[in-house]
């Protein structure tokens, strides 16, 4: 979810994005005021979501938030994975009544929970327990206490039911128990015949499973879902994840991208003061920097730190972007709208701020440094610089998507540009660069090469210098560049702003493939996990359905108190 969104404006985006276009904004804005309602979230519906410089909701409002987003388009079957993990008892509580709320609307919910308290786990209608891929019980929540007692392991008075289920069937006790020592006090107490001292967790999960298997609480579920499969009309209706149009989906994500950016300090307010401030040294240090001999130099210098260093700062709102990018994958993931429309979208949110930028930067340099004059050669300068920064945008959202964080990207995007830089012809002339790998194919596929150019060819070209020494003629603009700065005048500066605008086009093509490929592997590579995920668990021995001979030796006779704290202490 995106920090700087309110609660409400959250929602509606996700309604505009996914509930068909033929409602109506009453109709729309009435279904999201009915979700904040259920879900308990009318306190909070103005107050934005929070990220790393403004406060916001709490842990269980974004839970209560995050749910509110799945039931909108009002499925009648809900998956949740751990909806309580991370939250105070009060928080969990409140998330897991709000699901009894749904479920009570005639909606099924299917969550995972690991370690309910004893006020959350009385909410539960039936419970499934699993361990190493098989069934200890499924059944009424409330039937389960009394199926553990007739198994043998009875729940001890005063202790929750989920900690003492937990403890029967979660090997990770037996890791914990085995590096406890027993004191001598503890060695001197006689045997308990509680099981827990007798029995390793592979042999009580063993026993369940093989007690459930016959039980009458296993022909009861059984029963029951014949009972269900006989009714007709259940068949699940399978929906797209969106049933928006493609141009909603745009002009959608298009407004919720440009609100986000207006709001978010570090997607590019920072960068354009950064950008104010710098220009305004350069503008000073090259102020009126004339026609001398001596200008030559500096004019190139000038034009080389704007289209290479000045643009170079366009990485700054990488970690901004990597947020939103996290928005999309989730998005993406539950068919909310497709890759094209957020790659679209992205880019023109992006433009009024890159025009800003643009137009800041080229106005108090250009006229402080006093190019070449001419309003064709200020609007040249300007696009220069606003395609230059789009190029370097569009390289680092290509990054993004390869990489697992944004320190990670901000390091591999910096090397990158830091190559395409060195190959500009400004460190090193083009001809002079050596021609296999740097001058062909890197100086070509480069934008800073065709940017230098370009500003190179719209300052000089025209122009004509004071010669080194006195009495010798005046040195012309295109003979300049082109006998001491290696550059071809066959071409227009036009030509050469052209190629940027191609590179441009390129990346974020590269960057729509990236997406789709991952899009398209993420079945297989979720396959693939599951399998290493299931080899891993077999391993282990506590998903054995026979212990080890090791793990049978490894656990001793327990301290009767450990049955109290669920923790064995082995005596040895």
């Amino acid at each position: 979810m995106l920090g700087t969104l309110t609660v409400r404006e959250t929602l509606t985006y996700s309604a505009h994005l996914r509930l068909p276009t033929t409602l109506s904004k009453e109709e729309v804005k009435d279904i999201v005021e009915g979700t904040i309602m259920e879900m308990g979230l009318q306190d909070c519906g103005d107050t934005v979501i929070g990220n790393w410089h403004r406060r916001g909701i709490s842990g269980g409002e974004k839970k209560r938030l995050s749910i509110a987003l799945e039931i909108l388009t009002m499925p009648k079957l809900l998956f949740l994975d751990e909806p309580t993990s991370g939250l105070d008892s009060a928080s969990a509580f409140f998330v897991v009544q709000s699901l009894r709320n749904i479920a009570r609307d005639g909606r099924t919910v299917v969550s995972s929970i690991h370690q309910p308290s004893s006020e959350v786990f009385a909410l539960f209608d039936d419970l499934f327990l699993l361990s190493g891929g098989e069934t200890v019980y499924f059944g009424e929540a409330k039937m389960a206490v009394q199926f553990f007692a007739e198994a043998g392991f009875p729940c001890p008075s005063r202790r929750n039911p989920s900690d003492h289920f937990l403890r029967c069937i979660n090997s990770d006790f037996d890791a914990i128990t085995a590096t406890l020592k027993g004191s001598q006090r503890l060695r001197d107490k006689p045997t308990s015949s509680d099981p827990f001292m007798e029995m390793a967790t592979a042999q009580i999960k063993s026993a369940l499973v093989e007690k459930y298997r016959d039980s009458k609480y296993a022909k009861m579920a059984r029963a029951r879902s014949q009972e269900i499969s006989k009714i007709e009309g259940l068949e699940v209706e399978t929906k797209s994840g969106s049933q928006a149009t493609w141009w909603k989906q745009l002009t959608t994500l298009t407004k919720r991208s440009f609100v986000n950016m207006c709001r978010d300090v570090g997607y590019y307010w920072a960068r354009i003061v950064i950008y104010i401030l710098v220009s305004i040294c350069v503008g000073t240090v090259f102020y009126d920097v004339g026609y001398g001999n001596t200008a030559i130099l500096a004019r190139v210098a000038c034009g080389a730190f704007i289209t290479g260093f000045m643009t170079f700062m366009s990485i700054g709102g990488f970690p901004s972007f990597i947020e939103e990018l996290k928005v999309f994958n989730k998005e993406r993931l539950n068919g909310y709208y497709g890759v094209a429309a957020y790659t679209l979208s992205n880019f023109l949110s992006a433009f009024p701020f890159l025009v800003t930028i643009s137009l800041i930067t080229g106005t108090i340099t250009f006229y402080l440094v006093k190019f070449r004059s001419g309003f064709s050669h200020y609007a040249f300068f300007c696009l220069n610089i606003f395609f230059s920064i789009a190029v370097i945008e569009s390289l680092m959202m290509v990054v993004a998507s390869m990489v697992p964080n944004y320190l990670m990207g901000i390091v591999t995007g910096a090397g990158i540009i830091g190559i395409l830089m060195m190959t500009s012809g400004f460190f090193r002339l083009l001809p002079d660069l050596p021609k296999i790998f740097w001058r062909y194919p890197i100086s070509y596929i480069s934008f800073s090469s065709w940017a230098l150019q370009g500003a190179y060819k719209n300052d000089f070209i025209g122009l004509e210098f004071d010669p080194l020494l006195p009495g010798d003629r005046k040195l012309t603009g295109d003979e300049i560049i082109t006998k001491y700065f290696g550059v071809s005048v066959d071409r227009s500066k036009w030509w050469d702003l052209t190629a940027v605008v191609v590179i441009l086009i390129c990346y974020r093509l590269i960057f729509f493939i990236i997406l789709k490929m991952k899009e398209k592997a993420s079945p297989f590579l979720q396959e693939i996990y599951a399998k290493k995920t299931l080899e891993h668990l077999d391993k282990r021995p506590s998903f054995r359905k026979v212990p080890s001979l090791a793990s049978s030796k490894r656990h001793q006779p327990l301290h009767s108190l450990s049955s109290q704290e669920g923790l064995n202490s082995p005596l040895h």
